[in-house]
């Protein structure tokens, strides 16, 4: 049985501290920075939606205040133990990994370009043989 954590969500929520402070930080950062963009185009939507037709104030003060919010949430979720322990653990194995080098990265960015064009031709191509088949023995005509 694992050992049952003595803090708690709403300890967690209220607290000011960072755990770990030193450990995981970029992926900590890029996490909260991701959450808190996110949260900015939804409240964005939220002003500028039909939802608030209230005065000025309201419109700016609602989405405002749910982004503070979130971004409180967000930051408190990369301190989370649980959650910051993943993320340093992402982080650790990001050190391990072996990226390929910048020409290998050019020619493979090629390969799938190419690749996909092709498969776009051939499929307008394959578009195009069909419409004509159908339109030939009157197929089309019959939904009109």
């Amino acid at each position: 049985m694992a050992a049952k954590s003595d803090t708690s969500l709403t300890k967690e929520l209220l607290s000011t501290g960072l755990y770990k402070a030193n450990q995981g930080r970029m992926v900590r950062q890029f996490t909260f920075f991701a959450a808190v963009i996110v949260a900015a185009f939804g409240c964005i939507t939220l002003a500028n939606g039909p939802l608030i037709k209230q005065a000025r104030i309201v419109q700016v003060a609602i989405p405002l205040l749910a982004w503070l919010l979130t971004g409180w949430l967000a930051f408190r979720a990369v301190n989370f133990p649980r959650f910051a322990d993943f993320l340093i653990s992402v982080e650790s194995e990001l050190t391990r990994v072996t990226w390929p080098p910048r020409t290998e990265v050019s020619q493979a960015t090629v390969v799938v370009l190419v690749t996909m064009g092709s498969l776009g031709v051939f499929l307008f191509l394959i578009d195009l043989i069909w419409t004509a088949t159908f339109k030939l023995i009157g197929f089309t005509e019959m939904f009109n």
